[in-house]
């Protein structure tokens, strides 16, 4: 299967640089599968799990918060606002924050509180299920 090069990049890090077969991402209008030569193509990304198809055949999981993703014919790249590699994710973490975001849902004063938590909450969701996720 032919590769492309993909770059993802967050704010504090560049995560990954290299050629994959294959990538799976979650935008706001569903899940996109991305192959070599795809057509050119902009979103927005959602809270969602990433699946990288490495060149050997190996496959990455990752959880990203959101971001924007670039496709042309010869490369990717992604910007995201935060992403981890599914076996970095701390879990014990990511269950406080869900804990945190219930709470403040539910003590929300204001629309826009209650977005924030739910926005929160939709994150921490991702990187539980994303840590528990299987490359297969």
């Amino acid at each position: 299967m032919s590769s492309f090069s993909l770059t993802i990049l967050t704010p504090e890090r560049s995560f990954f640089e290299g050629n994959v077969q294959k990538l799976v991402v979650r935008t706001a209008t569903g899940d996109l599968g991305i192959l070599a030569r795809h057509e050119k193509y902009v979103a927005a990304l959602s809270s969602g799990p990433i699946r990288l198809v490495l060149e050997d055949g190996t496959v990455r999981l990752a959880a990203i918060s959101g971001g924007m993703i670039k496709v042309s014919p010869e490369r990717t790249a992604i910007l995201a606002n935060a992403v981890e590699w599914s076996e970095e994710i701390d879990v014990a973490r990511a269950k406080r924050s869900q804990e945190d975001a219930l709470r403040r849902k539910e003590s929300a004063k204001s629309l826009a509180e209650q977005q924030r938590a739910e926005a929160k909450l939709r994150r921490a969701l991702n990187r539980l299920k994303v840590s528990g996720m299987k490359t297969q």
